[in-house]
């Protein structure tokens, strides 16, 4: 029987007292989120490339992830960006496009996976968010194309991997063909200038793999970080008509057994966990 999870991205939030943690001074934030929640994003793994240094997972963060939640927890994880960059930020090197010797690396990422053994039997799925490719970072879709098969090859194959692009032009059959054959799902964004799920949804709904991860972001993170002051506990731009499809997603990928993870930040409407409630009563 297919699952649904729907959490946040990210956890770690002051503002969220009241409405998901308590009014103690200290606490575990993630042992008492996921006393509300089943599933969370870790997006903290992803900023990893450094100048000419990659940072990885260290143990003891691990190790307390994994203490703080229980067994039918479950983890989505964006795999760090050393790995998923094909070149250096202009910002960090001064230097121009400077390419990343790490995109795609199989020894790196086997090395990610080695950190995060402890999670092991708790990843929903690995997502690989690539930026949008502009014609000096990538020649052709068909480029990234080929690396995408060249790695998958070699990575282990009982992990559950999820894709993210940022280029409307590359969501073609060529696209959904790669992510089959490698047996990869499609990460389902909205936000970051890429087209309405729901419009891909409709092209695409029977290509996405299993687990379907939807990321509801917002179009605008200037935005709205302006108008919240990074107080995170309202909505400030209601967003009800990208939700209200929501349903009719989720009830076919359950007819079609495939498990759907919702991945909500708090730069889509002003408060991830208020947005929650707003999908859950939608789906009652």
């Amino acid at each position: 029987m297919a699952a649904l999870r729907i959490g946040t991205c990210s956890w770690k939030y002051d503002s969220w007292r009241g409405i998901v943690y308590g009014s103690k001074p200290k606490i575990n934030y993630l042992e008492e989120y996921s006393t509300r929640y089943d599933t969370v994003e870790i997006d903290q793994w992803f900023w990893s490339l450094f100048d000419d240094t990659v940072r990885l997972p260290e143990e003891p963060a691990v190790k307390e992830y994994s203490d703080s939640v229980p067994d039918d927890f479950r983890f989505t994880i964006k795999v760090p960006n050393s790995i998923t960059l094909t070149h250096y930020y202009p910002s960090r090197t001064n230097k121009g496009l400077k390419p990343n010797e790490h995109f795609l690396e199989p020894g790196l990422f086997h090395r990610f996976l080695e950190t995060i053994q402890p999670l092991s039997g708790r990843i929903g799925s690995l997502m690989f968010q690539f930026e949008y490719l502009n014609k000096q970072k990538m020649n052709t879709e068909a480029e990234l194309i080929s690396r995408l098969d060249a790695f998958f090859e070699t990575v282990d194959p009982s992990f559950p991997y999820s894709i993210e692009i940022r280029n409307p032009n590359y969501l073609n059959k060529t696209y959904f063909e790669c992510l089959k054959r490698n047996n990869l799902s499609h990460v389902l964004l909205q936000g970051y200038f890429m087209p309405p799920i729901n419009e891909v949804f409709g092209k695409y709904k029977d290509h996405l793999g299993n687990p379907v991860v939807i990321r509801l972001h917002g179009p605008d993170r200037k935005k709205i970080e302006g108008a919240t002051g990074k107080d995170w506990s309202k909505i400030v731009f209601p967003k009800d008509e990208e939700i209200a499809w929501l349903p009719g997603i989720i009830n076919y990928l359950y007819e079609k057994e495939i498990d759907v993870y919702i991945n909500v930040n708090n730069h889509f409407e002003g408060s991830a966990p208020l947005t929650i409630n707003k999908i859950k009563k939608l789906l009652d």
